[in-house]
C-alpha cells in the first residue's frame, strides 16, 4: 500500500514519498532559540516561528514497484 509521510526517512524505509520539514533546518532553528533562552531571554517574548524549508521526496524504487511512471523532468531524490 502507498504511503505518504511527513519526514524524509519514511521514504527512506519503503513510503512512496515525503513531504515536510526540512528537520536538519529545524533543528538550526531550535538551536537559535535555545541560544536566545541561555542568553536571558524570556521564551515568552520570542516570536513564533515556522519552517522555512520544505522537501519532497520520492522513492523511485517504490513508485517503480507500483507501477509509477514519473516525467523525466520532474525533479527528485531516488532512496537507495
Amino acid at each position: 500500500m502507498p504511503a505518504i509521510c511527513a519526514a524524509r526517512e519514511g521514504a527512506a524505509v519503503g513510503g512512496l514519498m515525503s513531504y515536510g520539514a526540512n528537520l536538519p533546518d529545524l533543528s538550526r532553528q531550535t538551536a537559535t532559540y535555545v541560544h536566545k533562552i541561555l542568553k536571558g531571554a524570556k521564551p515568552a517574548d520570542l516570536p513564533v516561528q515556522q519552517p522555512t524549508k520544505f522537501e519532497l521526496i520520492i522513492n523511485l524504487k517504490a513508485a517503480k514497484a507500483l507501477g509509477l511512471r514519473l516525467n523525466a523532468t520532474f525533479c527528485c531524490l531516488q532512496m537507495r
